[in-house]
């Protein structure tokens, strides 16, 4: 495995661009990110947005009705 190391901007909207030519095409990389330490106050944040990206938390989406207004006692 070969790690190369670049720097890089982000754009206005927060998304990183990368301007580096590699000499395979059609591969599989990855990639790691280090951030500032002055940013793991937006670390939380980052991981949520994540989250609800994930496809692994969709039945959360479906959630299922099990009470009606029939239920319970009204407040008096």
């Amino acid at each position: 495995m070969k790690a190369i190391e670049i720097t890089s901007k982000t754009d206005k909207a927060g998304n990183l661009r990368i301007d580096y030519q590699l000499d395979k095409s059609e591969s599989n990389v990855r990639i790691l990110i280090l951030l500032d330490e002055d940013s793991e106050a937006n670390e939380a944040d980052l991981w949520l947005k994540s989250a609800l990206k994930s496809p692994a938390y969709n039945f959360l989406n479906d959630e299922e009705e099990i009470y009606s207004v029939k239920d319970g006692e009204p407040i008096s």
